[in-house]
């Protein structure tokens, strides 16, 4: 999932964490609903967040800065999460030393946000999303540097799975995606990979230091950090640029609302469900970018990128399913 939230992805990857314990007391939970609507759910919410980068390719081919693009989706999404926090009950006063691991959270999210975009500007989004995704292996070669668990078995098994996988998704002949301008799959494929060390730094940070703060307060100031180092940093990546035609901004809007949406929703569904049996049905979010790319960018993919793009989605299924 697209710069999907910290916390959302920490329950699926550290599911000994509940959504429930916060600074702050939440309301209760109502009964969870049936699996099957819980699966559903889930699906559409994996849709909204693969749709919406799918949506900012094409606000960014009309004209749409990176920068504007980012400090919209984090702007409007903190506004949603402050109406969650507040309808929750939720109390935003956090310990100084809580504030600090979340301004440096917020920072690398903000680092993690620019070059995503910045990827799907420069190469097909599906593609952008996969080298993204490994952000599960990130987290664990992460984790295990500064002083944690050694990768699993399982881990060891999916880390070269998936880096086979996006050698067949990115190394296809050179045609593969003719007729696309502003393809870069060099500098689009390292800032993808930025990001998703940037992200595996943000859960590390999260399950370490934060994991007592709800879910809902934490992406507030995450989202919020975001808005304003999109801000500031504008000026020195292009500026805010509006686009330039109707298209530029119908595609700004809808991947503003399928973000902001998608993310706030997953707050909803996510602490009712079991997050380690539905872990694997929020890998669906690169699978529904490519589907979304095809039908709308006309991006498509050939039969050895599929074959990639398929292994590194088993990879991040195997990894995020695997009990701890």
């Amino acid at each position: 999932m697209t710069d999907p939230s910290a916390d959302s992805k920490t329950s699926m990857l550290r599911p000994e964490t509940p959504a429930g314990i916060d600074i702050g007391q939440a309301r209760p939970d109502p009964a969870p609903p049936p699996p099957l609507v819980g699966v559903i759910a889930l699906l559409l919410i994996a849709t909204a967040m693969g749709s919406n980068h799918v949506a900012g390719r094409m606000a960014f081919d009309h004209g749409t800065s990176v920068p504007l693009a980012v400090v919209t989706r984090a702007g409007v999404t903190a506004v949603l999460m402050a109406l969650l926090v507040r309808q929750a009950g939720l109390s935003l006063a956090l310990p100084r030393v809580t504030l600090t691991g979340a301004a440096a959270a917020g920072l690398l999210m903000s680092l993690q946000s620019l070059c995503l975009t910045s990827a799907v500007a420069r190469m097909p989004v599906a593609l952008a999303l996969l080298v993204f995704n490994t952000f599960p292996i990130m987290l664990a070669l992460l984790s295990w540097l500064t002083g944690g668990e050694r990768p699993s078995r399982r881990a060891l098994t999916a880390m070269p799975l998936a880096l086979a996988g996006l050698s067949l998704a990115l190394g296809g002949r050179p045609g593969a995606f003719a007729g696309q301008p502003g393809q870069d799959l060099i500098t689009g494929s390292l800032l993808a990979l930025c990001a998703s060390v940037c992200f595996g730094s943000v859960l590390l940070i999260t399950t370490r230091w934060l994991p007592a703060v709800d879910g809902r307060v934490r992406t507030l100031v995450l989202t919020g950090v975001v808005a304003l180092v999109g801000l500031a940093a504008a000026p020195f990546a292009g500026g805010l640029v509006p686009p330039r035609d109707a298209t530029g901004w119908y595609a700004l809007a809808a991947l503003t609302a399928l973000y902001a949406a998608g993310l706030s929703s997953l707050f909803v569904v996510l602490p009712r469900l079991g997050a380690v049996n539905n872990a694997a049905v929020m890998n669906f979010e690169p699978i529904a970018a490519l589907i979304g790319a095809w039908l709308v960018l006309d991006q498509a993919m050939g039969w050895l990128q599929l074959v990639g793009a398929a292994l590194v989605i088993l990879a991040i299924v195997r990894l995020s399913t695997g009990r701890r």
